[in-house]
Parts: structure tokens; C-alpha cells; sequence
């Protein structure tokens, strides 16, 4: 018997578990509540790529004072921001369009944000994010800091002119991030064949001058080995790096996609690769937990995503004037001299 892996004691192994059982109880909690007309818009399951997300946070410096790193997460990486002390009522209550989340009701799930606790949840347009977090992390080198950042997206968003930029631009400037692509095979309904010409996203990285390593996106532990292998060589100044994670949605884009262009047998080969199963049964294989230990740790988070998903029911909405507290200013501002007269088009 053994009580480390990857140089992780058995308090972490055990932390990686309620980690990713968080991240499973949250999302079925939601998928309840948008049943019962609770939930604002849509929901998004991560089902199959928890260990994602889960895996490469923990592989971070997490802080709460506005020096640890920097996390950008995406729809489906709920699992990195509550690692990142993103708590469980603010989620349901961001879902729920409730005055007392983050946003006071004006966005919905993961698009909120904490500078003190290192992370930026994602702006609608997809790609847009590397850009952002190529800015953030060169403040970090111009400032001589060890921080890093991490930025989340999808296998689709590679396909967007802002990956391009801002991938180029990190990798020029040597910006101090790692690029976490989340192949999971779909973008919405259009699979990755169709995206892309390489098979796999690593192709990529040398084009733009930048190491890329890819991962069974399945598998914590291989997830956050290579992440932390990731995180040391860009804290030591390499420069940008890519971390590519094969797994399968399994689910449709949002719970109103019924998936009908997927082939069902496709299903059922990947949930034989359930991550929480792959790793409860490592666990216990390894002697690294006790079957009660991890009963314990399963309950522990169903009953904290129901506690916290019951506390944001009870609360308020938003008042109607409160939509534009925050938004529009009583301080006028003067015309630049740019646009002084109205353009005449015909001069353009």
C-alpha cells in the first residue's frame, strides 16, 4: 500500500474525489432544478469530462489574496472555478438569475468573476478568453511575478480568429499561460473531423512555437501530472504551453439537445470511462481509500450542492431598477473630436 501518488498524500487523493463528486452532484442538482422552472436559460452538463477541469486546477497555486494564479474557465469547466473557491450557492444562484448572486441576476451560470481568488469566468464569444489571459499573464512577466494563467476552451473555439491572435500573441510574447483544449469530440453538433484536419490538437502547437502535450482527459491523475509538468517549465519562463484533453460529451451542446446525431453505441463505450468510476476504483484498488471514506466524501457533496441549491431558491430576484445599477453613468462626456460631424459616407 502506498498513500501518495504523483506526489499528492492521501488527504489530496482524497480532495480530488470530493472534487469531482462536487463537480457531478452540482450539475445533476441543476439539471433538477431547471425540471422544476427554477433555472434561467440553459444548462450545461460536463458529464465525462470532469476529471478535466478537476485535475488542472489542482495542479495550480490557488489563493485567496490576488497572488495565487489565474484561472479562466469555461461552461463545462465548472469543477476548476468552485476549486478556486468559487462557491456552490453563488452557482446555483448565477443559474437561477437571483439578485443576491455575483452578477445581481444580469448573467447566467459560470460568468462571474474573483480577482482575489485568481479566477475570470468566460465572455459569449468563443475564443475571445486566450486573448484576455494572454494580456493578464504578460503583466505577470513584465512584473517579474511566478504566477501563470490557465485558459479553458473548446475544441470548436480553436477555429475563431481570436484563438489565432491571441495564441499568436502568447506565444510571441512568451505570456506565462498553458492552454487547456477540451476535445470532446462535438462542437455543438459538428464534430471535431469536421473542424480540424489534424487528430489531435498537440499538431498545432509547434506551428505557433509552443510545447503541447495530450492527456487522457478522463484520468485525474494523468490530467494533473501533466498539467503540473505543464505549469513548472511555463513558471520557469518556457513560455506558452498547450495541454490537450481527449475525452467524449456526453451529453447534448445544452439539456434542450436531444444528441440524436450521435451514435448511441458511441455513448456506451464512454461510460465504461466514467471518470469518477475510473478513479473510486483506483482508490480503492491502490489502498489509497476506504470504502466508507469514499461513501462518505459521495454524500458529503450531494448534501452540500442540495443545502446550497435550497438556501438560493429562497432568495429574491432582482428589482426591475436594480437591471441598470451599475450599467449607465450620470456623468457626461464630451464628444470626441473624431466624431464631431456626422460622417459623410460618400467619402469614405
Amino acid at each position: 500500500m502506498s498513500d501518495s501518488a504523483f506526489g499528492l498524500g492521501r488527504t489530496e487523493l482524497h480532495d480530488l474525489y470530493r472534487a469531482l463528486c462536487v463537480t457531478r452532484a452540482a450539475e445533476e442538482r441543476l439539471e433538477l432544478l431547471q425540471k422544476q422552472g427554477h433555472v434561467t436559460g440553459g444548462v450545461y452538463r460536463c458529464l465525462g469530462q470532469e476529471a478535466g477541469a478537476v485535475g488542472a486546477a489542482f495542479a495550480l497555486r490557488r489563493r485567496t489574496d490576488g497572488t495565487g494564479d489565474m484561472l479562466c474557465h469555461t461552461i463545462r469547466a465548472a469543477g476548476a472555478l468552485f476549486l478556486f473557491g468559487g462557491e456552490l450557492i453563488d452557482y446555483f444562484r448565477q443559474y437561477m438569475a437571483k439578485g443576491t448572486g455575483p452578477t445581481r441576476g444580469r448573467e447566467a451560470n459560470v460568468h462571474w468573476f474573483d480577482f482575489d481568488k485568481g479566477f475570470v469566468g468566460p465572455v459569449s464569444p468563443l475564443g475571445t478568453m486566450i486573448e484576455i489571459m494572454a494580456g493578464m499573464t504578460l503583466s505577470f512577466r513584465l512584473r517579474g511575478e511566478e504566477r501563470i494563467g490557465m485558459v479553458f476552451y473548446g475544441d470548436g473555439a480553436s477555429s475563431t480568429g481570436a484563438w489565432h491572435e491571441g495564441l499568436n500573441f502568447a506565444a510571441v510574447q512568451r505570456c506565462p499561460m498553458i492552454l487547456m483544449v477540451e476535445n470532446n469530440q462535438w462542437a455543438f453538433s459538428t464534430p471535431t473531423s469536421k473542424n480540424t484536419r489534424v487528430s489531435s490538437f498537440t499538431e498545432k502547437g509547434p506551428g505557433y512555437g509552443i510545447g503541447a502535450e495530450s492527456v487522457d482527459g478522463t484520468d485525474v491523475l494523468a490530467v494533473f501530472d501533466a498539467v503540473r509538468r505543464a505549469a513548472n517549465l511555463v513558471r520557469s519562463g518556457e513560455g506558452t504551453r498547450m495541454v490537450e484533453l481527449k475525452y467524449f460529451r456526453r451529453r447534448g451542446h445544452a439539456q434542450h439537445d436531444p444528441q440524436d446525431y450521435v451514435d448511441p453505441a458511441e455513448i456506451r463505450k464512454w461510460e465504461k470511462k466514467d471518470p469518477l468510476d475510473l478513479y473510486r476504483a483506483r482508490l480503492l484498488e491502490k489502498e489509497w481509500a476506504s470504502e466508507a471514506e469514499l461513501v462518505a466524501i459521495e454524500q458529503d457533496a450531494f448534501d452540500s450542492c442540495r443545502v446550497a441549491a435550497e438556501e438560493a431558491i429562497g432568495e429574491p430576484y432582482p428589482d426591475g431598477p436594480d437591471a441598470v445599477t451599475d450599467v449607465y453613468t450620470d456623468v457626461s462626456t464630451p464628444h470626441p473630436w473624431t466624431r464631431a460631424d456626422s460622417p459623410d459616407p460618400t467619402l469614405a
